[in-house]
């Protein structure tokens, strides 16, 4: 990307008008790319912390479900399945466990390859498992055979990301196809008190809390650069 200096060097016999305006776009243009270079590099932080980390415990099956109801996960984690899968050594699984939300496929506008009650590969060495994959037809099912099918789907994979619905009662239920879970916070919107809650209920639960995500943090560009585009 060009720098500052490099725009205003290459058109001389630009008018002041478009001279500036280059500068503020260019100026606009290079935020954008420093925000999407922090988030890029957080996803890998966060991708090395999870499943590479000098732990006994090993870590390869986890699952993402936000506080906040209304607080979107899917595309965090494909982001977090994508980066690692782009370690290229391991296949990786992106699994549809939203049992109150439309086909994660769908939310992401993924392309269906052939069946949705099949796994497709989306990206190399990246797999999506739909919903209807391991879920059985029959609500009765869910406990006993939808879940074993979910254990088998994860076991597919050198690593499965599990995309939740927001935390609610059926969360311990279905967690058990994973080694924990990672809670989503919403920035400006989830209450110290409320999160704390959720994880001692998550804790009498049973269920292995593998780290906090803050969800929804906004790096804004100055506004004077908006006003004067």
């Amino acid at each position: 990307m060009n720098t500052l200096a490099e725009l205003i060097a290459e058109k001389p016999a630009a008018t002041e008008p478009q001279r500036v305006t280059s500068i503020r776009e260019a100026a606009v243009s290079q935020a954008v790319s420093r925000v999407n270079s922090v988030y890029d590099e957080q996803i890998q932080a966060l991708v090395q912390q999870l499943f590479f980390r000098q732990d006994p415990a090993e870590v390869r099956h986890v699952g993402f479900a936000a506080v906040e109801t209304q607080t979107e996960t899917a595309q965090l984690c494909l982001d977090v399945a994508v980066a690692l899968a782009e370690t290229r050594s391991h296949d990786v699984g992106l699994i549809d466990v939203r049992l109150q939300s439309v086909p994660l496929h769908t939310q992401l506008q993924i392309p269906v390859d052939n069946r949705t009650d099949t796994s497709w590969q989306i990206a190399p060495r990246l797999w999506l498992a739909p919903r209807r994959s391991w879920l059985d037809d029959s609500p009765q099912a869910i406990w006993d055979h939808s879940l074993g099918r979910l254990r088998s789907t994860t076991m597919e994979f050198d690593f499965s990301i599990l995309c939740f619905d927001p935390v609610s009662w059926l969360t311990p239920k279905i967690f058990q196809a994973c080694n924990g879970l990672v809670m989503v916070l919403t920035a400006n919107k989830t209450r110290r008190l409320v999160a704390a809650q959720m994880q001692e209920q998550l804790r009498r639960a049973r269920v292995p809390l593998l780290g906090t995500v803050l969800a929804d943090r906004h790096f804004h560009v100055p506004e004077g650069l908006y006003r004067n585009l």
